[in-house]
C-alpha cells in the first residue's frame, strides 16, 4: 500500500530531510571547508561489509515466503535489464568523442552494475514511508551486478582494443569478489536460517542498518566534495551523461518493472537499480579486464555526479514515475 496523498513535493522533502541524505550533505560541506570527516579505511571497509551482509540477510529471509515461480519472472527481467542498461550506456557514451572505446566500456560496466548504498537508501526510504517492497528485491541487486559488468567489458574488448582480456580472471573477480560473494552468501544464510536464528541477529544487522548507512553516506559525501574539482575537470559532456543517463535508465527500469507486475515500491527500487552506478564491485573487475582504462573517469561520474543526484532527487523521481505508471497501466 502507499499514501496517494503524498505529493511530489512531500516525497522530495521526505527524502531530502532523511538522516542519510543530510549526513551526505554534511560530509560534502565539511570537505569544501577543509574539515576532516572522512572515515578511516578500516571503518569504511567494515561498514561496506556490514551493509552487504545486512541487505543480503534480510533479502534471503524474505525469500522464504516467495515461491520460485513468483521470483523467476523478476529475476529474468533483472538479467535482461542489466544487459540493456550497459549496452545503452556504451553506445550513448559514443556521443562523447574524447572518450576512447576502452573508457566507454569501463564507464558502461560501472553503470551496468549498481550501487549498494543508493539501493539501501531507496529501501530505507520506502520503509520509512510505509511503502511495500517485494521481499526478493535484495536478490535482484545481486543478479544485476554480473551481466552489466560483463557486457561493458565485452563491448570494449570486441572492438579490437582490448583483445588481451582474460575472461577467467574477470569472471572470478565478478563472482567471487567481495560484493557478490557476501550478498549471495548472506542471502543463502537468511534463506536457510530459522526464524529464531534470524531474530537473534536482527537487532544488529537489521535494526541498526539505517544508522550505519548514515555513517557511510557521511563518508561518501566527504569523498564527493573532495573530488568536486575532478568532476569539473572531466568536462561537461560526461557530467551531463552522469545525470541524463541515470534519469533515462531509471525511468526505463521503472517502466519495465511496472509492466512486469512489480508493486509501486518494488518498481521504484528496480528503477534505482537501473539508474545507479557501481563504485565498489565495478572498479575491481574493470581494473583486471581493462587495465588501460581511466578508472578516474568512471568513479568521478558515478560517485561525484550520479550518486548524489540519485540520492537526493532520483529516488523521489522514480517513485513519482512508478505511481504514475501504475495508475496508467
Amino acid at each position: 500500500m502507499y499514501n496517494k496523498d503524498m505529493s511530489a513535493w512531500s516525497i522530495a522533502y521526505s527524502n531530502l530531510t532523511s538522516v542519510g541524505v543530510l549526513a551526505f550533505i554534511l560530509g560534502f560541506l565539511a570537505s569544501r571547508v577543509k574539515g576532516n570527516l572522512k572515515l578511516p579505511e578500516s571503518s569504511y571497509q567494515f561498514i561496506s561489509i556490514y551493509l552487504l551482509f545486512g541487505i543480503g540477510l534480510k533479502g534471503g529471509y524474505s525469500l522464504k515466503s516467495v515461491g520460485l515461480g513468483e521470483f523467476l519472472k523478476p529475476a529474468l527481467t533483472t538479467l535482461v535489464s542489466g544487459v540493456l542498461v550497459a549496452t545503452l550506456a556504451f553506445f550513448s557514451l559514443g556521443l562523447i568523442k574524447k572518450l576512447s572505446v576502452i573508457d566507454r566500456g569501463s564507464i558502461a560496466a560501472h553503470y551496468g552494475s549498481t550501487s549498494l548504498v543508493t539501493f539501501s537508501a531507496a529501501l530505507l526510504f520506502m520503509e520509512s514511508n510505509g511503502i511495500f517492497v517485494e521481499g526478493y528485491a535484495p536478490a535482484l541487486l545481486t543478479l544485476i551486478e554480473i551481466p552489466g559488468l560483463i557486457v561493458g567489458i565485452f563491448l570494449a574488448s570486441s572492438r579490437g582494443v582490448a583483445n588481451d582480456v582474460h575472461w577467467a580472471a574477470i569472471l572470478k573477480e565478478v563472482i567471487f569478489g567481495k560484493t557478490v560473494l557476501i550478498l549471495v552468501g548472506a542471502t543463502l544464510i537468511g534463506f536457510l536460517t530459522t526464524s529464531s536464528g534470524y531474530e537473534k541477529v536482527a537487532p544488529l544487522f537489521i535494526e541498526l542498518l539505517s544508522g550505519f548507512l548514515a555513517l557511510f553516506l557521511l563518508h561518501l559525501g566527504y569523498s564527493a566534495g573532495a573530488n568536486f574539482k575532478e568532476v569539473r575537470s572531466v568536462g561537461w559532456p560526461l557530467g551531463i551523461f552522469a545525470i541524463v543517463f541515470p534519469i533515462t535508465s531509471g525511468l526505463l527500469g521503472t517502466t519495465i518493472a511496472t509492466a512486469t507486475g512489480f508493486s509501486i515500491g518494488g518498481a521504484t527500487v528496480f528503477g534505482v537499480l537501473c539508474a545507479s552506478a557501481s563504485y565498489i564491485a565495478a572498479p575491481a573487475a574493470v581494473s583486471i579486464a581493462l587495465p588501460k582504462a581511466n578508472l578516474g573517469l568512471a568513479l568521478t561520474a558515478s560517485v561525484g555526479v550520479t550518486f548524489p543526484f540519485n540520492l537526493i532527487l532520483g529516488i523521489p523521481l522514480y517513485y513519482s514515475a512508478a505511481r504514475f505508471l501504475t495508475e496508467l497501466f
